[in-house]
């Protein structure tokens, strides 16, 4: 055994994550503490320095990075500009369904990848969920599941961004595999929460303002993140992509500098960068000390079928930690000598994750929906659990069959 023990200095370390985790430590904080100690204790201090070094100055780390500190840039300032209420008032102005304008808004404001800001939407939501009749628990389900159904084909998702740059799989790739299970989780979406609900007409103030104006201020409020998706489908770099959203915003708000200075002074926009680092950190330092090489041997010791373990690793670890990012940090950590990362493996872990996540009782969004419809998070169960297995299931499909 001795000094260098890499799976026990493995499972200490996630052993110090989890525990900073639920004692709500930032996941950036979580994720370097648990990357150093690992790192300080299998490979000491020169080996530490080594590893840090170059994952500094590794170009998939730079990108990363700086793609998600300016996607978190332009996530809060959307907030602070007041851009996102023109967006939701044009969007709410422009559809006459309530039906359309209640699953559409929860999704826009998903765009926005703000840990916990599914508080954005829940008012939103309630409003037009009052119009349908619909009871605490499908308002909780439809703010939570339409707010996330559309991330996995998202390419300014910080998650898919992360993934690609922990697996070097390509993003178009991913994102072509999970469509059809986007298309599942949406029409899951509408099946459970929307159907039996009678179709009614908004006959606010909103709907009957003119449609010129809510499509001009829809198309002005969209503006930053067309500008960084279309970037992003042209295969621009995503960190160029993210950056030319942010200007634009910018751009187009005539942002004061003392609301930019507020901004920079948030918290979540250094705590998101630091996340991107990390994660790679973890990883890198994972592979260097030996212990993803004999995890690996570990796992394929059990003779476990390999969707199984595609499957169940990262759903357990996205339940339990109640981070996608956390999930897949560690997912590719214990599986990288394990398995290939193709896109379709890569593909099914990224699903595994993000829907373990999803139901977590420990994931804000949830959380924080929870609590401003009044409800508990396992009442809402009732609607969430059945969309996940059938969700997962297609995910299942795709894979044994694309």
């Amino acid at each position: 055994m001795g000094f260098f023990n890499p799976l026990l200095f493995f499972v200490i370390s996630i052993a110090l994550f989890v525990v900073l985790l639920y004692r709500r430590v930032g996941l950036g904080v979580s994720l370097t503490a648990a990357a150093f100690l690992m790192s300080l204790l299998s490979l000491g201090i020169s080996g530490t320095a080594t590893v840090l070094s170059e994952t500094c100055l590794d170009q998939t780390t730079l990108t990363l990075v700086f793609a998600s500190f300016f996607i978190i840039l332009i996530s809060i300032l959307y907030k602070e500009t007041g851009l996102v209420d023109i967006l939701t008032r044009s969007l709410r102005g422009f559809i006459k369904n309530p039906k359309v304008t209640v699953s559409l808004l929860p999704a826009v404001i998903g765009l926005l990848p703000v840990a916990g800001a599914a508080l954005m939407s829940a008012p939103m939501v309630e409003a037009e969920a009052e119009k349908l009749g619909l009871d605490k628990e499908k308002k909780t389900y439809i703010n939570i599941w339409f707010r996330h159904a559309i991330l996995p084909i998202y390419p300014v998702s910080q998650f898919l961004v992360l993934t690609v740059a922990l697996t070097g799989t390509s993003m178009d790739s991913l994102i072509a595999r999970q469509a059809l299970v986007v298309a599942v989780m949406l029409i899951v979406g509408y099946f459970v929460g929307l159907r039996k609900i009678p179709n009614i007409k908004n006959v606010d103030s909103e709907t009957k303002s003119n449609p010129k104006a809510n499509l001009k201020g829809l198309l002005y409020s969209f503006l930053p993140i067309i500008v960084t998706v279309i970037l992003a489908v042209l295969d621009v770099n995503i960190a160029i992509s993210t950056f030319a959203g942010a200007i634009t915003l910018l751009a187009i708000t005539k942002t004061k500098v003392t609301t930019f200075q507020k901004v920079l002074k948030n918290r979540a926009v250094w705590e998101v960068t630091l996340v991107a680092f990390s994660a790679l950190l973890l990883r890198n330092v994972t592979l260097a000390s030996g212990a993803s090489q004999i995890l690996g041997s570990a796992i394929a010791n059990t003779n476990l079928n390999q969707v199984v373990i595609l499957s169940a690793v990262p759903a357990a670890l996205g339940f339990l930690l109640g981070s996608p990012i956390g999930a897949m940090a560690l997912s590719v950590s214990i599986l990288a000598e394990t398995v290939t990362f193709i896109p379709k493996n890569v593909s099914l872990i990224y699903i595994s994750a993000y829907l373990g996540y999803l139901i977590a009782p420990t994931h804000l969004c949830l959380v924080f929906t929870a609590q401003y419809f009044r409800t508990s998070i396992t009442k809402s169960y009732r609607y969430l659990i059945p969309s996940i297995i059938v969700s997962i299931t297609a995910a299942l499909i795709t894979y044994l069959l694309v």
